[in-house]
């Protein structure tokens, strides 16, 4: 059963002080079923978004994210904790939150055979205050389109008329989820400056992705979810700085092709390991590490071949969260 809200009548329902969170979320639960058959998808999840940044929000298979995200969006209760947008909160509140905010699914499933025009009047229907059609459409550069039926616009169209109706209200805060899918590399940046110009306009956006290079390259902070918790926070940096960089070559010269020997190069996070015949070696600083590889080897004469030096990475980072196994 959702758990009774601490504050159901929200006595304080005043916006939250510039400097406080726009999206305030504590120690939330969300639970379906009861008895045996109960599965808790979301595990005590901390997050906070703060005003005017973009925070992206990573998750591997089945770790919660669309069930977090329908509770911040107010479409569900929480099981147990707290969850506050713009102060209010957003399920007993929906309609206070619900107008101040925008959501861009997935699939928008509006007629097909509505034109580009139709299909943002349509939608300008069920606003109050809002950007009139004609300027939603111009905001995402798709002037011109007006009288295209949506069947006949482009996938980068169509994900531009979905931008297009969920910023129409002017929202204070955007939910973008996976606004990008399907997107050539052109269409992509050209949605990545849509959001840029959103963010240039004070608005505070909640980003899902499955392109990681997207998150970092928007992200001011990012979470990744992991079986229902979050297993990592912070800015991009903070989260690659947790992973090591990757050293990878092959090599014939004993000096650089023993393990034993390798061991002792400076700023190594764990043990070198040979697979496949390639040397592999993790370090806390590339630099230093690779140089001493380099090193060696013109001391040996010995050839690298296939080198390969890669730093920390989001994916790195990621690939480490999702082999780990949660208490």
């Amino acid at each position: 059963m959702p758990s009774r809200d601490p504050h159901p009548t929200d006595p304080h329902p005043t916006d939250p002080h510039p400097t406080d969170p726009v999206i305030s979320v504590t120690g939330l639960r969300r639970q379906y079923r009861a008895g045996v058959q109960a599965f808790e998808a979301v595990r005590g999840v901390d997050l906070h978004v703060r005003r005017g940044e973009l925070f992206a929000l990573l998750g591997t298979n089945g770790a919660g994210k669309t069930s977090l995200l329908e509770v911040v969006e107010g479409l569900a209760p929480a099981t147990a904790g707290e969850v506050r947008v713009l102060g209010l909160n957003p399920y007993r509140r929906r309609a206070d939150v619900r107008p101040r905010i925008g959501i861009m699914l997935q699939e928008a499933g509006f007629p097909a055979d509505l034109t580009t025009l139709e299909t943002a009047r349509m939608w300008h229907g069920t606003l109050g205050e809002a950007r009139s059609a004609q300027e939603s459409i111009a905001v995402v550069g798709l002037a011109g389109r007006e009288d295209v039926p949506v069947a006949s616009l482009s996938g980068g169209e169509r994900r531009r008329l979905d931008l297009a109706l969920a910023v129409m209200g002017r929202p204070e805060v955007l939910f973008l989820d996976e606004p990008t899918t399907g997107l050539d590399p052109q269409s992509r940046r050209a949605a990545w400056d849509l959001v840029r110009g959103l963010l240039a306009d004070g608005v505070t956006i909640v980003l899902t992705t499955h392109y990681l290079e997207e998150a970092a390259e928007l992200a001011d902070r990012i979470a990744i979810l992991h079986e229902g918790r979050v297993a990592r926070t912070g800015t991009l940096a903070e989260i690659v700085a947790s992973e090591p960089a990757s050293i990878r070559y092959r090599t014939s010269t004993a000096a650089l092709a023993d393990l034993d020997l390798l061991s002792g190069l400076p700023a190594l996070a764990g043990w070198p390991r040979s697979t496949g015949g390639a040397v592999e070696l993790e370090s806390v600083d590339l630099q230093v590490t690779l140089s001493a590889v380099l090193v060696r080897a013109q001391d040996a004469g010995a050839e690298l071949t296939d080198l390969d030096a890669s730093p920390a990475s989001l994916e790195r980072a990621f690939l480490a969260v999702a082999a780990e196994t949660l208490p």
